[in-house]
């Protein structure tokens, strides 16, 4: 059972038609950067709820998640339509292991990403733990059309403020959207795309690597890197692969 509290919006961003970005305010319990929480409504008498990673870094006094509206859903169309001033029920406390403590050290990180679960993505690169760890640090963000790339604002300023460290690349896969690279994340990576065009080489022994997303892309990227020599990573035993699927 999820521990409700009321959630009040300060802000709903939407990007275009269906995508959004909810600001809440409320007390939760501190989390760490890549958990998720969980909103809810009641709806005909029941609570109706879904998870949803933190965009926000845990430092922030603010809650931020990003989300899509799916046409025929219970709750996403009900979020999708909230004004601020309005309630939601979040979870006081956050879930997952989706974090940079779950992840070995190495030179490179990785942080592969579908649609929205750019999301914890945004979170971790908005503390400080990351760069000191690791030299460099690719963002793959990938999603059908160039109108789907949003938080391009935060993301260049995070450029800004590493411009050393780290490198981003979109994939738009259904129009053409230069500099963003056609096709999908597993296909570049089987076929070196990913590498040539970020100017860095994949390696099980300075490559760790955080796939977050679609289960499709999640499970077809993590078979073309197990082909590379690269292993899940437990905690028993540490690899370069660590994994969230967002559905």
């Amino acid at each position: 059972m999820a521990d409700w509290i009321p959630a009040k919006v300060i802000n709903n961003r939407h990007w275009n038609n269906d995508l959004f970005s909810l600001v809440l305010q409320a007390n939760i319990e501190p989390f760490k950067a890549g958990q998720f929480t969980k909103l809810g409504l009641e709806i005909d008498g029941k609570m109706i709820q879904r998870a949803y990673s933190f965009v926000n870094p845990p430092s922030s006094d603010q809650i931020e998640v990003y989300a899509t509206r799916v046409a025929d859903g219970l709750l996403s169309p009900r979020l999708h339509a909230l004004e601020p001033g309005q309630e939601v029920f979040i979870s006081a406390r956050a879930n997952g292991y989706f974090t940079l403590e779950e992840v070995p050290d190495a030179e490179q990180l990785w942080l592969l990403a579908t649609g929205t679960a750019i999301g914890p993505y945004l979170s971790i690169l908005r503390e400080s733990d990351a760069w000191k760890r690791f030299r460099k640090i690719v963002l793959v963000h990938a999603v059908r059309y160039s109108a789907d790339l949003s938080y391009q604002g935060e993301i260049n300023a995070l450029k800004e403020q590493y411009p050393e460290q780290l490198i981003v690349q979109p994939f738009v896969s259904r129009e053409p959207a230069p500099p963003a690279l056609p096709g999908r994340i597993p296909h570049a990576i089987e076929d070196g795309m990913l590498e040539r065009h970020v100017g860095l080489t994949l390696s099980p022994e300075q490559s760790q690597i955080m796939l977050c997303g679609n289960p499709e892309m999640v499970r077809e990227t993590k078979t073309v890197l197990e082909q590379k020599g690269f292993t899940k990573n437990l905690r028993r035993k540490p690899g370069q692969i660590t994994m969230e699927h967002y559905w």
